[in-house]
């Protein structure tokens, strides 16, 4: 059977776009590889994501905040 968590818990994800005052809009509207509010939402939440959608993820982040993170900033996983 497949024994790989899926829920992983909250991510540092979040609290970055908190700190930063960032909305799911904001990363959605700066994304020019059609990210969506469902990618955003699971990712926040700790459900895991694939390598792709987790490059989506950093390339939004990094566009809307205006500065340069690393996908170890923004995940555990």
């Amino acid at each position: 059977m497949d024994n790989i968590e899926h829920d992983l818990g909250p991510q540092p994800l979040a609290a970055i776009m908190v700190e930063l005052g960032l909305k799911s809009a904001d990363l959605v509207g700066k994304s020019s590889e059609q990210l969506t509010f469902k990618m955003v939402a699971r990712a926040v939440k700790g459900r895991r994501l694939t390598p792709n959608v987790k490059q989506k993820m950093l390339h939004a982040l990094n566009t809307a905040a205006g500065k340069q993170f690393e996908m170890k900033d923004l995940f555990t996983y």
